[in-house]
């Protein structure tokens, strides 16, 4: 008898199926699919015996009242119930793979469907009300992560895309005070207990107000993304000994948003310019910004913080050092001979811009502390980051990393924002869904480790030939079936191929010194955001002269991957 020669891929799903199980997974790996047809078979007749149908078991049966299930007409609502939800799998399913092969407007006829048939099962009123409720969230949810890219995790991700930090424009703002404000914060005050010292003056009044009414839905996005982080944020703080309400800087620098940008080229969640981030390990590379990492940032910031507040003992001028820089402020206080904030800046001896810094994080402590007050209660926070990390061997293209784990890019980006062109360097620590880690380091020791850079996981979908699996990713028919040892150009629905997609080469950044003028018009060149000279904002981390950094070590990648799990 004849068979067919297995292919490379039919070896990967055995393989990340056993190191898996080795790994100690309780979930299977989703790498549980034929890569190929069946395999053919001589024309000698053999007996085979049918497989028993799978029987799939209805979800919405559970601890349902015996006297119920045997009343026809409830047994055939729960049956049309379980029959629509079936559909919607299905649709959800044929869905994500439209997403992940760049086809909007099919995934979303498919999403679309899905949800059309999950909103008709809920007609048919299930057995199991929470269970089909836990079903519908988690699809929506999965469904909105996935709109939020628009283009899935075959988009291309190699740019990195920066935010605006929401409280940037009002930094140079004054407010009215509400006269009525005055009497009832100071009673607020007097009965909060803080470890950060709290004031009540215009300035901070101000700013109260500023949040009660238009900038109320700004402050309330703000906290609703600090769910995200506020764990982390408020481990770090205590493992420094600072207050934890300086968590509320994240909020005035960037409103936890972890790839925020300002306008003076301070980056990341506390907006470090470079040569500040450098000081507190926080490195650049090509592909890398640890700036843009939440963790790494955190720490880096209360170190900071830590050394401020040693050099000038009051947490006030601190957090103004914070901002405009620690050379700022002991020349402030040198000219003036004052060594307290509310004196220097009534005395116009910091930028406007400090001046209003710290009023405004004081004012988002009282006003969180006394949230019931303000409306801020209740607030339903994003819940908290879970994941694994992984330390990756050889550079790793995300995409495929999305690919392997069938999450969506918009995740792995939320997951690892200081990742800046879509390719995880030698040796990073790349973080994953939780319960992931395992799945993916069996994945990736399958992969050539010179083409993880590259190549693409492809799942076939309904009617896919490899010619059109090919077009989308700019791979060649022939070299699918030969990445794949495919015996012939024919794969079935359902197969999971990797795709031999060419690594993407930057264009050389061409650079001048000189500016060309044509006419009344100047054109300068202009070089990439990650290459730009830092602007020493009188902020930020930033001081009158660029200190050295000391050398950091260079720490070579282990030849075998290795797994830990996130704190």
């Amino acid at each position: 008898m004849e068979v067919r020669k297995k292919t490379l891929f039919s070896f990967f799903l055995a393989a990340v199926a056993l190191i898996t199980a080795g790994c100690g997974l309780n979930q299977p790996s989703r790498f549980r699919m034929a890569f190929l047809p069946p395999a053919s078979h001589a024309s000698s007749p053999v007996v085979e015996l049918a497989e028993p149908p799978v029987i799939q078991p209805n979800l919405y049966l559970k601890d349902v009242p015996p006297f119920l299930l045997t009343n026809p007409q409830f047994s055939e609502r729960w049956a049309r119930a379980d029959s629509l939800v079936q559909r919607a799998d299905r649709s959800f399913e044929a869905g994500k793979r439209y997403y992940q092969s760049n086809d909007a407007g099919n995934a979303r006829r498919e999403f679309d469907a899905a949800i059309d048939s999950m909103l008709d099962a809920s007609d048919q009123n299930p057995a199991d009300r929470e269970e089909y409720d836990r079903k519908l969230d988690a699809m929506v949810d999965a469904i909105h992560r996935m709109d939020l890219t628009g283009l899935g995790a075959s988009a291309s991700i190699e740019e990195g895309q920066f935010e605006k930090a929401p409280l940037e424009d009002i930094l140079q703002m004054t407010f009215p005070v509400d006269p009525k404000l005055k009497d009832k914060v100071r009673e607020q005050v007097a009965a909060t207990v803080s470890q950060l010292p709290l004031s009540v003056n215009d300035a901070i009044l101000g700013y109260i107000n500023y949040f009660s009414g238009r900038g109320h839905r700004t402050l309330i996005g703000g906290l609703q993304r600090s769910g995200r982080y506020r764990p982390m944020i408020q481990r770090i703080l205590d493992e420094e000994g600072l207050p934890r309400e300086l968590i509320h800087m994240a909020q005035a620098e960037s409103g936890f948003i972890p790839r925020a940008l300002s306008r003076k080229a301070a980056g990341g969640m506390w907006q470090f310019v470079k040569f500040r981030g450098n000081q507190y390990g926080l490195e650049q590379t090509r592909y890398t910004d640890d700036r843009m990492d939440p963790e790494k940032a955190t720490r880096a910031a209360a170190h900071h913080l830590r050394d401020l507040y040693q050099e000038f003992g009051d947490w006030y001028l601190a957090m103004a050092a914070y901002d405009c820089g620690p050379v700022v402020v002991e020349k402030a206080v040198e000219r003036t001979g004052y060594a307290d904030f509310w004196e220097l800046r009534s005395r116009g001896a910091l930028p406007a811009e400090t001046t209003n810094y710290v009023p405004i994080i004081l004012a988002m402590t009282i006003m969180e502390k006394n949230a019931a007050e303000y409306g801020l209660d209740g607030i339903q926070m994003d819940p908290p980051l879970a994941f694994d990390t992984v330390e990756v061997s050889a550079p790793t293209s995300l995409a495929l990393v999305s690919d392997i784990l069938d999450t969506p890019a918009a995740e792995m980006a939320a997951l690892n924002p200081a990742i800046l062109k879509g390719i995880v360097p030698e040796g990073y620590s790349l973080r994953v869904p939780k319960g992931s880690g395992n799945q993916l380091l069996a994945a990736l020791q399958l992969i050539p480790a010179e083409h993880r850079n590259s190549w693409r996981v492809h799942r076939v979908g309904a009617g896919e030939t490899l010619a059109a699996v090919g077009k989308r990713y700019a791979a060649l028919p022939g070299s699918i079936v030969a990445a794949n040892h495919l015996s012939s150009a024919q794969a079935a629905e359902g197969d999971l191929l990797l795709i031999p997609a060419a690594l993407r080469v930057e264009a050389p950044v061409r650079r001048t010194t000189a500016a060309r003028t044509t006419g009344a018009r100047t054109t300068v060149a202009r070089t990439s955001t990650h290459r730009r000279t830092p602007v020493h904002r009188t902020s930020a981390k930033a001081s009158a002269a660029k200190p050295t950094a000391p050398a950091q070590p260079v720490h070579k990648s282990p030849p075998i991957l290795t797994h830990t799990a996130s704190r």
